[in-house]
């Protein structure tokens, strides 16, 4: 398989970044084609902006779908874009790593998908969900979380783990075509052991051995 690990911890010495080169290792190792976007490591700017772009379609007034648009028409967006949406193209499997901040994304890998997820080249034009332009691909998101497991469960006192992450899988990646596997779920990783974070990383490299057999999960239904 040919997947692609997107990364981001200010910490390369935090559990997320053990879990993102355990994954790359063991992906690599078992003979799949792996290539990473360590956004923290390639100081990737969050900020959208017409520096998105090499082409100009409305120069008096910034909407970022229209130039989205027009760039996909004319290949014009900026060579950093343009790498990041190529890596997105080409992979079969698109690994998310991330710590979950307030019940969400990381603002510079939120800021990611903002940039590169682009109208006319990632969506649109017809193409969502079923029809997205990544149907066929899949995608999962590995991630920890502060706080231990029973806070995140349904009628518990964060919510429901499956309800937060629904933006992210259904109104990102489904969104855009791509098949979600269930979640990689590491609660409260900084309150570990040492012997219990390791005995979290073999799991997920278990799992990873046999990541090409999974089928994705109706987020649906959450």
């Amino acid at each position: 398989m040919k997947i692609l690990v997107v990364y981001w911890h200010p910490e390369p010495q935090s559990f997320n970044g053990a879990m993102f080169r355990t994954a790359c290792k063991v992906l690599a190792n078992a003979g799949h084609e792996v290539k990473t976007s360590d956004l923290h490591e390639m100081r990737f700017d969050p900020v959208s902006s017409r520096k998105n772009f090499t082409t100009v379609k409305d120069q008096n007034y910034f909407k970022q779908q229209i130039e989205e648009m027009y760039a996909t028409e004319t290949n014009g967006f900026s060579e950093e874009i343009e790498t990041e949406i190529e890596k997105i193209e080409w992979c079969d499997l698109m690994i998310w790593q991330f710590p979950l901040w307030w019940f969400g994304l990381p603002a510079v890998l939120k800021g990611w998908v903002d940039r590169v997820f682009a109208m006319g080249r990632v969506y649109g034009n017809g193409h969502y969900y079923e029809t997205g332009v990544f149907r066929g691909k899949q995608a999962l998101l590995s991630l920890t979380t502060g706080g231990p497991q029973e806070v995140y469960l349904q009628g518990g006192f964060n919510g429901d783990i499956l309800g937060l992450l629904r933006p992210i899988q259904r109104g990102i990646l489904e969104f855009v075509g791509f098949g979600v596997l269930a979640p990689q779920i590491v609660y409260g990783p900084a309150h570990m052991t040492h012997d219990e974070r390791e005995q979290h990383l073999a799991a997920y490299s278990t799992r990873l051995l046999h990541i090409a057999h999974e089928s994705p999960i109706d987020v649906g239904t959450y």
